[in-house]
């Protein structure tokens, strides 16, 4: 049987942080499988979107927050079902720990496997699949701060997959990449979307809507500007407003570029 219950729900979802409203009665519902651009310049609240998805930060009273139709939900349990990759966390793994380890400390909740979690077989099967799943198993064994900036977040994402979760969601995911960098987690990420796991992606680079997302929010101000089909949504007219400035639109082999 399909499940239809959206995997993301907003209902009037006020944020306000430091005493400024950042996400203004947002209403949003993505459903699971399903590939998702969060497009918006620097400062339309995507940030402030991810946090209150991850339940870092909270709304106001009135507002309603729903994850596979769930209001509370237990956080290891939810990393379970979603997994979460924001910049924050990048920066928190990259330390003296191997990449296999951060991997598998998805698994426990941590950053790094600690002596007291018990790890099984079936864990390091596991993590193992995830490491040739992100064409990592080569880097297995070394710390992640010695790992180029495309590789660490690699190494990241496999911690959030390492769980089997039924979606990704991801913070602007090529930051501080270099051009290879971006080319190489582009394509794995193409991979991840065939293999028909669920992927948000939050950013304010056109470049990262990987060919297989079809669907593009536009967020500005903290409020939806556009939503819809990208072929519809991403045209000339709606990205010059949504990035205040004049912009030209170029496709090519699946992606966008605007100039």
């Amino acid at each position: 049987m399909i499940n239809h219950t959206p995997l993301i729900e907003f209902r009037d979802v006020t944020v306000k942080r430091n005493g400024k409203i950042v996400l203004d009665s947002l209403d949003l519902s993505i459903n699971s499988g399903e590939q998702v651009a969060v497009l918006g310049p620097n400062g339309s609240g995507k940030s402030s979107l991810i946090k209150t998805i991850a339940r870092e930060i909270y709304p106001q009273l009135g507002s309603t927050v729903r994850i596979l139709g769930n209001e509370v939900w237990n956080l290891f349990d939810l990393r379970a079902q979603m997994g979460v990759v924001s910049n924050d966390l990048v920066n928190t793994c990259t330390c003296k720990y191997p990449a296999r380890e951060i991997v598998m400390s998805g698994l426990f909740g941590s950053i790094g496997v600690w002596p007291n979690h018990h790890v099984t077989p079936e864990i390091e099967r596991r993590t193992d699949e995830v490491l040739e799943m992100m064409e990592i198993a080569e880097l297995a064994d070394r710390p992640v701060e010695a790992l180029s900036s495309g590789e660490a977040r690699r190494v990241v994402i496999g911690r959030a997959l390492v769980h089997g979760p039924r979606a990704l969601v991801l913070d602007e995911p090529t930051t501080s990449l270099d051009f290879h960098g971006k080319h190489e987690l582009r394509n794995t990420l193409r991979k991840l979307a065939q293999s028909g796991i669920g992927i948000v992606m939050v950013t304010h680079n056109l470049t990262d809507v990987i060919p297989e997302i079809n669907r593009v929010v536009m967020l500005r101000r903290g409020r939806i500007y556009q939503d819809g089909p990208k072929q519809q949504v991403l045209n000339t007219e709606s990205l010059s407003a949504l990035f205040g400035t004049p912009v030209e639109l170029i496709a090519r082999n699946g992606y966008f570029h605007i100039w």
